[in-house]
């Protein structure tokens, strides 16, 4: 199945909607959208692209009603998710969505492009966990490709699952936060897999790893408070 949404904002009106395939959208509340599944998706095979447009001085915060949860479909365990984000001068945008599950078997890929002008903010937040209880077979990948005023911010790849062996796929759990503008400072915990780091370009992008999903939370609110542990500024 071949799923596209886009949502769009501008000033002074409702955001428009169009949707095809497996998912909808519905206004729960000025600005405020929310994400549904109308049939099961991503399921092997799948592809969903979700398209989010920001007029000048716009804003839109976009959530989900339910986890998603990506499941192998027989004789193919891929499927995938392209976010594709515009925001322009002045516009302030939140995308939330609540975790995405990989399923045992299952392989999962989600590529997220986006591009902010002028005075535009952004905070994008993704959480994926391997597998359902008692599972830990399924593999998922993350790409993040961010440009403010058309400069390069972030350029970042990350992998989970147990075909991928090293110290950074061993954790079954991931948040990952880009957030613009943001003039904190950098700040490592000290105990755990978990950072907030700074691109050139001004932000930030908090990448934390962990085994569960509370342990993960628990870490990512950490970060907001360990300002002691910031690296030393350049």
């Amino acid at each position: 199945m071949h799923t596209e949404v886009h949502l769009e904002a501008v000033k002074g009106r409702s955001p428009r909607i169009r949707a095809t395939g497996g998912i909808a959208a519905r206004q729960t509340g000025d600005a405020v959208l929310h994400l549904i599944s109308t049939a099961a998706t991503p399921l092997g095979g799948d592809t969903i692209d979700i398209r989010v447009d920001l007029g000048c001085g716009s804003r839109l915060t976009v959530f989900s009603v339910a986890a998603t949860v990506a499941l192998p479909s027989r004789g193919e365990p891929r499927s995938e998710l392209n976010w594709h984000v515009t925001v322009a001068d002045g516009a302030q945008l939140v995308i939330d969505p609540l975790p995405t599950i990989v399923a045992a078997h299952a392989v999962h890929h989600s590529n997220t492009t986006v591009s902010v002008a002028g005075s535009g903010s952004v905070q994008i937040t993704e959480r994926v966990q391997i597998g359902r209880f008692g599972e830990d077979q399924g593999a998922w990948s993350g790409r993040l490709n961010a440009d403010i005023d058309g400069s390069a911010a972030v350029r970042h790849q990350i992998r989970l699952g147990r075909r991928n062996h090293d110290r950074l796929g061993a954790p079954a759990v991931l948040i990952s936060e880009f957030r613009y503008p943001d003039d904190r400072e950098d700040v490592v915990h000290p105990d755990a897999t978990a950072a907030r780091l700074r691109p050139a370009t001004g932000g930030s992008l908090t990448t934390v790893l962990a085994d569960t999903m509370p342990r993960a939370e628990q870490l990512a609110g950490e970060l907001r408070f360990l300002e002691e542990f910031a690296l030393p500024a350049n």
